[in-house]
């Protein structure tokens, strides 16, 4: 049995990550999982919500990147995970979990992923989605308010805070491990063609 296709897909915030990964599972539909790296934030249980709320979420070592490694070793070997959850809006690690089991192909996709040797040299397929920032703010604005219970004054502050700083320093620089740049997201059909390909014959091969 061939040994799982692991593909990271990274990009700024906003950027259509999630695009390409729902655009991926439509075209192989069959044994595929998705590992988000927002799900593994550190639980900061210790600290008030006021002192929670200052906290850099962009930055690497807000991320349980240990976890999230050992659970993609896992993965490889067939073994099923439990994918912690996060409460977005208490900044709270929740105690439900999700079960993820073994897959063909799994994808993980995160601002941060390529950002740590030890995770990116699990991926065969590295993939950073390369998107304007200003349709990249629009588009966080858009989700933090629907999904996150977030004002559109807190959204400002925290992408001049730590947003745009952390992907200057991080996010952008990490682009450079990429084997496919895919630029506009998930509206780039040749390119996520391209992808598909790719998987299938590493499916194959």
């Amino acid at each position: 049995m061939p040994t799982p296709v692991v593909i990271g897909i990274s990009g700024g915030t906003g950027s259509g990550k999630s695009t390409i990964a729902d655009a991926i599972c439509s075209e192989i539909v069959d044994n595929i999982t998705i590992i988000t790296q927002d799900s593994y934030y550190k639980n900061f249980e210790n600290l008030s919500f006021e002192e929670r709320s200052k906290l850099n979420y962009d930055h690497p070592q807000t991320f349980d990147t240990d976890l999230l490694i050992e659970h993609i070793i896992s993965l490889k070997n067939r073994v099923p995970i439990q994918m912690p959850t996060y409460d977005f809006e208490n900044h709270l690690r929740r105690k439900e979990t999700i079960q993820k089991n073994p897959a063909k192909i799994i994808i993980v996709e995160g601002i941060l992923i390529f950002e740590n040797e030890k995770l990116r040299n699990l991926m065969d397929i590295k993939i950073f989605v390369d998107t304007d920032a200003d349709i990249r703010i629009l588009r966080r604005i858009e989700r933090d308010m629907k999904e996150r219970g977030r004002t559109l004054e807190s959204i400002i502050n925290q992408y001049r805070a730590t947003v745009r700083p952390m992907h200057i320093e991080f996010v952008e620089p990490s682009k450079r491990f990429a084997d496919i740049i895919i630029p506009e997201g998930g509206h780039n059909k040749i390119g996520i063609d391209m992808i598909v390909a790719k998987i299938k014959q590493l499916q194959n091969g």
